[in-house]
């Protein structure tokens, strides 16, 4: 089925890139498990799994089209794809301005990586379009985003920083794991490059690593032949084929992730023996205005900080039943992560996350059950 005539991100993650005659009538494409593709008798394209894999190709199709880009493409983990992007556009003493909140290990490569090559960093809170504004230098090269923010989930005006970005030559990446295409779509506000961690809710599963770029055919062609291939950071086709299975129930899932996410929000918001709640979909966030109008739904991560001191909230979150203690997020299941716990007031307000910080990914349990569960550990935390 072509593109142009799906009518909606369902139709695309169930047949585009599939082409069924291709491959025999196969309802699953097959996983083209090689190397290399010889050409002896046929020029049909391919030469080497590191470029290109037909089983890839249609994860990249797919996400693609969801994303509203003309191209994507698909790495070995989030981090490849996020430091490819980068590389794409850095050179040698450039500057970068990103979030101070930013995913940590993206902060890592630009802070300690990239300055061997001379580039420098700096940290705004991403609140406002003045900071981005006050922050540029004659050699910014890239505004690096990433809305909602890791573990705050506080947003970036989308729009008003490419407008600025574009008006001085600047490029802009965005992190849109959190959200997904289904939610939102950076590309459709002038974002010249979105990146996902594919291991969060487009794999859905905890079983797969991967990391997928999203832009313009130019600038993935490019990276194809440059940072992708250079660099060797390509999905195997085995992961490819497990990404496709995952897209396909993309959408119900997001829904579930959502509707858990909302319900766990609110409730948490109620607690008494709760100070804080960030999650964008709540109407007491700062941004929930800027959240409707460049997002169209919500994910399951979000965070909260109990009123108990560090040793109280441990035992609270060691307690929990339903939730398995992980760093990482938008799996079937649901998670804990403490990134509070583990700060004092001065790497606080440097980092920007609050002393006492729990990271929740809600997953698709029963929200009730969920949140009994919450319940039990918190009026159990100070006992």
């Amino acid at each position: 089925m072509e593109k142009d005539s799906m009518k909606s991100k369902e139709d695309i993650i169930a047949h585009l890139g599939d082409e069924y005659d291709r491959y025999l009538g196969a309802i699953v494409p097959p996983i083209f498990q090689n190397s290399l593709f010889t050409r002896k008798t046929v020029n049909h394209g391919y030469t080497y799994t590191r470029v290109a894999n037909p089983t890839t190709e249609i994860a990249e199709m797919k996400i693609a089209a969801l994303e509203g880009g003309e191209a994507a493409r698909c790495f070995s983990s989030g981090m490849a794809a996020i430091t490819a992007a980068l590389a794409h556009y850095l050179e040698k003493d450039s500057h970068v301005i990103c979030p101070r909140a930013v995913y940590t290990p993206t902060k890592g490569f630009l802070e300690t990586y990239m300055k061997k090559f001379g580039c420098e960093v700096t940290l705004v809170s991403g609140d406002s379009v003045e900071e981005f504004e006050q922050a540029i230098r004659p050699n910014t090269k890239v505004i690096y985003l990433e809305s909602p923010l890791s573990n705050i989930f506080t947003l970036q005006d989308l729009e008003a920083i490419s407008a600025l970005a574009n008006s001085r030559g600047i490029a802009t990446i965005i992190d849109n794991t959190w959200a997904t295409p289904l939610y939102q779509n950076p590309l459709e506000y002038g974002i010249d490059l979105v990146v996902h961690s594919a291991s969060k809710y487009l794999g859905g599963h905890s079983d797969i690593l991967g990391g997928v770029v999203v832009g313009s055919k130019e600038t993935l062609e490019a990276i194809t032949h440059n940072e992708r291939s250079m660099f060797g950071a390509v999905m195997d086709p085995h992961q490819s084929w497990l990404l496709i299975r995952s897209l396909r129930t993309l959408p119900v899932r997001m829904k579930q992730h959502q509707e858990n996410g909302l319900k766990v929000a609110s409730f948490l918001e109620q607690h008494p023996l709760v100070s804080a709640v960030c999650h964008p979909g709540l109407t007491s966030h700062p941004q929930y205005e800027l959240g409707r109008k460049q997002m169209t739904g919500y994910s399951g991560l979000l965070s909260f900080v109990p009123k108990g001191d560090k040793q109280q909230i441990m035992k609270m979150m060691k307690s929990l039943r339903y939730f398995e203690e992980g760093p990482s997020w938008g799996g079937f299941e649901s998670l804990i992560n403490s990134p509070g716990l583990w700060v004092n007031e001065e790497t606080s307000v440097l980092a920007g996350i609050p002393v006492g910080l729990l990271r929740i990914s809600v997953g698709l349990e029963s929200a009730d059950s969920i949140i009994d569960d919450l319940d039990r550990a918190l009026n159990e935390m100070t006992r």
